[in-house]
């Protein structure tokens, strides 16, 4: 019986040798592969492919953990951006990994009137500001302005125009954003949309004054970067994405101060029924995606 068992355990060679199967079962394999070796790899990979391979074998496990692979994906102002959503004293304790995990996620700052993440392929920034970050004529004054809560915004409310003569929004930002090319958009609708009996319905009794004259758009930065527009808005019932203008970062480590706004001062006619939700920075190639969202 031991010689059957032995017979069964060796593989026949061409020219009557014969090799074990421990012999061939030695054979290098992927977990052979030095970790040192592994990380340098990813570090010429994207994220969602490292997370991919990470479940290939403990070795690639423990090297896509490694700090100067994830601090190569971080975008050379990530301190500014995790000392801002994060704190000092928290970031002082992760890991990279653990950090540009952190920075994907939507982050509240400000109070919870902005929101900004990093894109996992990209590794530029989108951001979010709320109706309530930025300066409305006449806010304060219920007469002409509410803030409504809904769950069409990502921020819970929005500001609501019922009626005004001169309606004009004004934000403001001073960031660090990575390097490349951003567009400036506002997100707003004509009319105030609410549910009834498990539907939307979007109430447009108040909508009116704005195909009299046409919105200006307007974007400035600190470094001298300048945009103008004019535009009817339209769509009443609809969220709608109006591009204000692009701008360019082309230094890192360096804050930019932006300055942007809507206004249609005209006082020969009110305006009314605009629901104002959120300003929006974000990588330029990603602008039609949004208008698709």
């Amino acid at each position: 019986m031991g010689a059957g068992v032995s017979s069964c355990n060796k593989v026949e060679k061409e020219g009557g040798g014969s090799i074990s199967s421990s012999s061939r079962d030695s054979r290098p394999g992927l977990g052979d592969i030095p970790e040192s070796c592994i990380s340098s790899l990813f570090m010429n990979l994207d994220p969602p492919d490292i997370c991919k391979l990470a479940r290939v074998n403990r070795a690639f496990h423990r090297a896509s953990s490694a700090d100067f692979v994830w601090e190569s994906k971080l975008p050379p102002s990530y301190k500014f951006l995790a000392n801002k959503v994060l704190g000092e004293e928290n970031i002082a304790t992760m890991t990279k990994k653990e950090i540009y995990a952190k920075l994907c996620l939507p982050n509240r700052f400000d109070g919870g009137t902005k929101e900004v993440w990093l894109d996992k392929c990209s590794g530029q920034v989108c951001l979010f500001m709320s109706s309530k970050s930025l300066k409305i004529t006449g806010i304060d004054d219920r007469r002409y302005w509410n803030y409504i809560p809904t769950e069409e915004s990502r921020f819970q409310s929005v500001a609501y125009l019922q009626q005004m003569w001169w309606v004009e929004v004004v934000g403001e930002l001073e960031f660090e954003f990575p390097v490349g090319s951003y567009s400036l958009i506002f997100r707003l609708q004509l009319g105030k949309a609410s549910k009834r009996l498990g539907r939307r319905v979007c109430n447009v009794d108040q909508v009116h004054g704005w195909d009299i004259k046409p919105v200006r758009f307007q974007l400035s930065t600190s470094d001298g970067q300048l945009s103008l527009s004019e535009c009817y808005l339209c769509g009443p019932g609809e969220w709608v994405y109006y591009h204000v203008g692009d701008f360019v970062v082309e230094k890192p480590n360096e804050p930019i101060n932006i300055k942007f706004s809507l206004a249609q001062i005209d006082c020969t006619h009110t305006k009314g029924g605009l629901c104002v939700d959120s300003a929006i920075i974000c990588p330029t190639e990603f602008k039609e995606r949004l208008k698709q969202s």
